[in-house]
């Protein structure tokens, strides 16, 4: 199972679900994208083995991913003030992959029905979503 973290701006929730990934799916491997170079290092920094930054690594890794994780406005064009282009949103948008897409009231992006959670409160859920693709 091929996993796709996108992050944005400073990287530390890519970085923080590169950490949580690698220790409890140890068997899946992780391609990371950043939008750009900052959120590619703390990535790196946290682990991630396979990385790469900007837009055609975006459409290449979604092209691949079977589960694609980050914040929300990976699949908004012009959202993180601008990271994210609409081919990045589009390549996200029409992936043959399982999206979990973390809600981020930030950037301009607020999602009605969502109430403020804490980092380690979304992550958990991130990976309670994980094990339940991996299993099936």
């Amino acid at each position: 199972m091929n996993i796709l973290i996108m992050d944005g701006q400073g990287g530390q929730l890519g970085a923080q679900l590169v950490k949580e990934i690698t220790v409890r799916f140890p068997e899946v491997q992780i391609t990371t994208v950043g939008t750009n170079a900052t959120a590619t290092a703390a990535m790196l920094k946290a682990g991630a083995k396979q990385a790469a930054t900007g837009e055609n690594p975006v459409v290449v890794a979604c092209r691949k991913a079977d589960v694609i994780i980050g914040p929300i406005g990976i699949v908004v064009a012009d959202s993180m003030f601008g990271e994210v282009t609409p081919q990045m949103a589009v390549a996200v948008g029409q992936a043959d992959a399982t999206r979990i897409l973390i809600p981020m009231n930030r950037c301009e992006n607020l999602i009605a029905g969502v109430q403020n959670v804490t980092m380690s409160e979304m992550l958990s859920d991130v990976l309670y979503k994980l094990e339940r693709i991996i299993k099936n």
